[in-house]
């Protein structure tokens, strides 16, 4: 198996080390240089645009981060480029801008977020950036399609599955996963505990990494269920 002790060894800033988008916003530069600061492992998620360029940038659509109507597939990399998140100096940056500045100081986290119909090559895209790469580095996804094709696209980059849920037809759908080639989890702190972790960090000894923590009873049930957590809005080495 895999050796896997980097990505628990400490906590994961969600979107980087942001300040909860007042000045410092979520998946920026700056909130990946204030992670690397203090040593945080961060995670960060990643679109595909128009032109087929991996990017760094959560929703869907513009309007939270950026103001403008639309879709991130509808933009090229250099229209992202273009836009002011959070009406701020900083741009989306693409994933290879992204790990030029990270250059493997911490480690890396990365969520894939597919878009049916607008995300065919992020993964095999996503791939070949890490395979370059000099540093510790992980993806994941909600998307059970681009799950599928993690051992074919991204066969030998360590790979997650990112799930909630407590339901038993959302069990039954995480325990569908196993089979596509992941070694760790990564779930919701507020659906623990459940079979599903229980399973695979008991029987299948994979870490489990926990989203989003903000509070103390949320960093209490990440140390009683899970191996590590991802989060924001406070330092957890305070």
């Amino acid at each position: 198996m895999t050796d896997l002790s980097w990505l628990t060894a400490r906590p994961i800033a969600h979107r980087g080390y942001h300040d909860m988008n007042r000045t410092r916003w979520e998946n920026t530069l700056p909130a990946f240089d204030a992670a690397m600061a203090r040593h945080f492992a961060i995670e960060c998620d990643v679109h595909l645009t128009a032109d087929g360029v991996p990017v760094v940038f959560h929703d869907d659509d513009l309007l939270r981060l950026a103001g403008r109507d639309g879709y991130v597939w509808q933009r090229t990399a250099a229209e992202m480029a273009a836009l002011s998140i959070g009406g701020t100096g900083d741009h989306a940056p693409t994933l290879s801008e992204m790990l030029g500045r990270v250059a493997g100081r911490v480690p890396l986290v990365i969520e894939l977020k597919g878009i049916p119909g607008h995300d065919d090559g992020l993964v095999a895209k996503v791939a070949e950036l890490l395979r370059a790469y000099r540093g510790p580095a992980a993806i994941m996804s909600f998307d059970h399609w681009l799950i599928r094709r993690f051992p074919t696209e991204a066969a030998g980059i360590p790979a997650g599955l990112t799930a909630c849920g407590q339901k038993p037809s959302e069990i039954e759908a995480h325990f569908s996963m196993l089979g596509n080639g992941i070694s760790f989890v990564s779930y919701g702190v507020f659906d623990l505990p459940n079979p599903f972790i229980r399973f695979v960090r008991d029987k299948l000894s994979m870490p489990v990494i926990t989203w989003t923590v903000r509070k103390p009873a949320e960093v209490a049930q990440t140390r009683a269920e899970a191996d590590q957590m991802t989060f924001e809005g406070f330092d957890p080495d305070a």
